[in-house]
C-alpha cells in the first residue's frame, strides 16, 4: 500500500517509441470527484498519457498507483482494472456487428461476469441517460458520430468506473454533433464523477474543469485551477498556446 490521498496518482511516468521520448516525467494526482483536463498542442503526448493511465501502452519508466496501490503489483488481470478507470476514445471502437444494447453489455458479461438481465438493466440504466434508450436494437452504422459517442459513454458508464478517461471524445464529431456530447460530459460532471479529459474543448475545460493540466513536449508545462491557467498562465508557452487556440476560434 502506497500512502495517497488521491483516487489516482500518476508518478514519474515516461512513454518512449524506440529512441523517441514522448513522455519524459509526468506526475499528477486526482482527487475522487476531480474533473481534469489535459490540454496542450499537437503532439505534445496527451493521448498517450491517457493511454499509459489505462495501460493500452506500457510505460517505460513510472507507476500507476489507483486508490493507493502500484496497478501493477496488484491486477494480475488488466481488464478487471480497466473496469474501474474506464476509456472512451476519440474513434467510438464500438463492435460494428453487435446492436447498441449488445454493445453497452457484453464487457458486463465477460469481464465482471454478471448475469444477463443484470446486465440489461444496467446498459439501459446508461443508455437512457445519455439519451440513446431508443436505439437499443440499431448497429452501429445506422448511428451519427454524435450518436456512437453517446453510446461509447455509455458502454465505458455499465461497467460502474471510478474514474472515467476519455481522449479527444468530441474530435471525430462534426460541429453540430460536439454540443450534444459535451452536454453528456457535463451531466457526467455535475453528477461527482471523476475524469481525466483530453480535449480542445478550451470551455468545457474553463468552466467544467476543477484543475487543468498544460503538456507541452512530453511534459507537465503548468497546472492548476482553470481560472489561474486561462486568466493568469504563468509560462510562457502556455500563454503563447492559448493565444494561438484564441486567434484560430
Amino acid at each position: 500500500m502506497i500512502k495517497s490521498k488521491a483516487i489516482l496518482d500518476i508518478r514519474g511516468l515516461k512513454k518512449n517509441f524506440g529512441d523517441r521520448e514522448i513522455l519524459k516525467g509526468i506526475d499528477f494526482g486526482v482527487d475522487k470527484g476531480d474533473v481534469v483536463c489535459i490540454i496542450g498542442p499537437s503532439g505534445s503526448g496527451k493521448s498517450t498519457l491517457i493511454r499509459c493511465i489505462n495501460f493500452l501502452e506500457n510505460l517505460t519508466e513510472g507507476a500507476i498507483v489507483f486508490n493507493g496501490n502500484n496497478v501493477l503489483e496488484t491486477f494480475e488481470d488488466l481488464s478487471l482494472y480497466r473496469t474501474k478507470v474506464g476509456m472512451v476514445f476519440q474513434q467510438f471502437n464500438l463492435f460494428n456487428n453487435m446492436t447498441v444494447l449488445e454493445n453497452c453489455m457484453v464487457g458486463q458479461l465477460t469481464v465482471l461476469k454478471k448475469e444477463h438481465e443484470t446486465a440489461r438493466q444496467t446498459a439501459m440504466k446508461y443508455l437512457y441517460h445519455v439519451g440513446m434508450a431508443d436505439y437499443i436494437n440499431a448497429k452501429p452504422h445506422q448511428l451519427s458520430g454524435g450518436q456512437k459517442q453517446r453510446v461509447a459513454i455509455a458502454r465505458a458508464m455499465a461497467l460502474e468506473p471510478e474514474i472515467l478517461l476519455l481522449d479527444e471524445p468530441t474530435s471525430a464529431l462534426d460541429s453540430e454533433m460536439v454540443g450534444e456530447v459535451l452536454a453528456v460530459m457535463r451531466e457526467l460532471a455535475a453528477a461527482g464523477l471523476t475524469m481525466i479529459v483530453v480535449t480542445h474543448e478550451m470551455a468545457f475545460a474553463r468552466e467544467v474543469a476543477s484543475k487543468v493540466i498544460f503538456i507541452d513536449q512530453g511534459v507537465i508545462a503548468e497546472q492548476g485551477a482553470p481560472e489561474v491557467i486561462f486568466k493568469n498562465p504563468v509560462q510562457q508557452r502556455t500563454k503563447d498556446f492559448l493565444a494561438r487556440f484564441n486567434q484560430n476560434n
